[in-house]
């Protein structure tokens, strides 16, 4: 069974990014599905990469990895139909496992949290990516809503008990 397209395409962009970056290292694809949404895993092979190398492709905190990444999603998805459009993820050294760990745990604190206290939960220091991540995680709980709140660079994301609609 060959790649999907979507796979094809992405480890052509990356492939060619990392080329004019000169950045000598392969790129692995993989298409995974997780809180019933899929997305094209793109993954960067660090073995032969330097410390500089791999600074430069994660930025701090993941930052550059997120630009990255929002940009593979944005330009692989330009000029193609509805039904090959998908969400790229892009990882390098096993970096997005060791984040959905942190948020994972950061999220389990949250929902305990809510529920003994009944108060909101504000959670801080996630970037854009890492909220949304975080609205998929929270979303198997049906007693729960979540939405991000501020501006930028002091965006933050609540977790509360959902309210009755009356």
């Amino acid at each position: 069974m060959g790649d999907h397209p979507s796979q094809i395409r992405g480890r052509a962009w990356l492939d060619e990014f990392l080329k004019l970056a000169a950045i000598p290292a392969a790129v692995q694809t993989e298409i995974k599905t997780e809180h019933q949404q899929s997305s094209c895993w793109l993954t960067i092979d660090d073995s032969k990469l330097t410390d500089r190398q791999r600074e430069f492709l994660l930025g701090e905190k993941g930052a550059v990895l997120d630009a990255l990444q929002y940009l593979a999603t944005v330009t692989l998805n330009l000029n193609q139909p509805d039904y090959d459009r998908g969400s790229y993820t892009l990882d390098l050294g096993g970096y997005r496992a060791a984040k959905e760990t942190e948020l994972i745990s950061q999220v389990n604190e949250a929902i305990r949290s809510v529920r003994e206290t009944g108060e909101r939960y504000e959670m801080h220091g996630l970037s854009s990516a890492d909220r949304r991540e975080v609205h998929a995680l929270l979303s198997d709980h049906p007693d729960l809503e979540n939405f991000s709140q501020g501006q930028e660079p002091d965006r933050f994301l609540v977790v509360q008990l959902k309210t009755a609609v009356s």
